[in-house]
């Protein structure tokens, strides 16, 4: 067994290919991510889920920011994304395309991610690191998920929460 350089996985890569083939039917909308760390890490992400979109709402910063850069490593580029003031407004606009909206947040009513049924084309909401998503948004989405919390804390960073999402969706 030899493990891959990055150079050999970068190289094994058809960029002008990969442009033009499906992505994943999945949206991401970050709602006012106060960490530009956690942004570029969710741009990674995004980029190896083949994410459609990401809309970067309220104080979300936005790209070309070195501290996305940082932990986007070079995947801004290849991911289309968006910047909308108000998540509220591009929530109403996604659900009249008849996109599924999903609240990645713990509520009475959350869904274990791996028990609920996924609609494509869907759009996940992640929200503040602290505080969540908000109230006013989280009445806008069709349901609410959860990843179960087996130990002593009760959330993820959300950088990690969306790579368990993106990876629980587009594995099924």
């Amino acid at each position: 067994m030899k493990k891959l350089s990055t150079e050999d996985l970068v190289n094994s890569k058809d960029i002008n290919k990969l442009q033009t083939e499906p992505r994943s039917g999945v949206y991401l909308i970050l709602d006012n991510i106060r960490s530009m760390y956690n942004v570029g890490a969710i741009f990674r992400t995004a980029d190896a889920a083949r994410v459609e979109k990401i809309y970067l709402c309220g104080i979300t910063a936005t790209p070309p920011r070195k501290e996305i850069e940082k932990t986007a490593l070079k995947t801004i580029e290849y991911v289309p994304w968006e910047y909308a003031t108000d998540t509220r407004l591009k929530i109403k606009d996604l659900k009249k395309q008849g996109i599924q909206i999903i609240a990645l947040e713990q509520t009475n009513k959350s869904i274990n991610y791996k028990e609920f049924s996924y609609q494509k084309p869907c759009a996940i909401v992640i929200g503040h690191e602290v505080d969540g998503v908000s109230d006013d948004v989280l009445a806008l989405c069709d349901a609410a998920i959860e990843i179960p919390m087996l130990g002593i804390s009760n959330s993820l960073n959300v950088a990690t929460a969306t790579g368990v999402i993106l990876y629980g969706i587009i594995g099924r």
